[in-house]
């Protein structure tokens, strides 16, 4: 079973996919997990997105799909992925569909977490003040917001005629979600 978790930063995508990690024994496929990994090791690509990652950017599709292609194998190997953070273009949906149909694979289901951006923007001004990611400043987070907006809301559609889009309010408390995203998931695997 393969899934994308779609919504904002700061929607809840990363918690929920670390307890569909537990439940489902599958691999997380966090894009902005293996970038901080990258920056944090101090290695040539961490270099290369850390200025990027700090303004708000958005890096390349090309270094994004390089890191999932690197990854495909061990999520295949473990009966799964959980795509966070990826894909947040139609261009990149499409280069997703590609790789998994040459390993005769697909995106199982996608679901997308709801929340208002009023919210988004308490938590990350919370998360911000306790973990102290730089990407997660309010100013970077707008840029952020802005650029989800406006290229990745048009995966909705991509997804929603592909028969595999469902939406959960990801308002509430964690388990709450996560009972959301179950039921969502039951159509795969109950």
């Amino acid at each position: 079973m393969n899934l994308v978790l779609f919504g904002p930063p700061a929607a809840g995508k990363g918690t929920q996919a670390k307890r569909l990690v537990v439940a489902h024994n599958m691999v997380q496929l966090s894009t902005g997990d293996m970038l901080r990994a990258a920056i944090a090791a101090g290695s040539e690509l961490g270099q290369r997105v850390k200025s990027i990652l700090d303004t708000g950017g958005l890096v390349s599709d090309d270094i994004v799909i390089d890191l999932i292609r690197e990854r495909l194998p061990e999520a295949e190997a473990a009966g799964g992925a959980i795509f966070d953070g990826f894909p947040r273009t139609v261009a990149q949906a499409e280069a997703l569909d590609a790789m998994l149909a040459e390993r005769g694979s697909q995106i199982d289901r996608v679901v997308r977490l709801k929340v208002d951006e009023t919210v988004l923007l308490e938590r990350i001004e919370k998360r911000f003040a306790e973990e102290g990611r730089s990407d997660d400043n309010p100013e970077s987070y707008k840029v952020r917001l802005a650029a989800y907006n406006a290229q990745t809301a048009p995966l909705l559609p991509y997804y929603a005629a592909q028969g595999k889009l469902s939406e959960v309010d990801g308002l509430g408390s964690v388990e709450e979600v996560s009972g959301r995203v179950e039921q969502a998931l039951s159509v795969l695997v109950g």
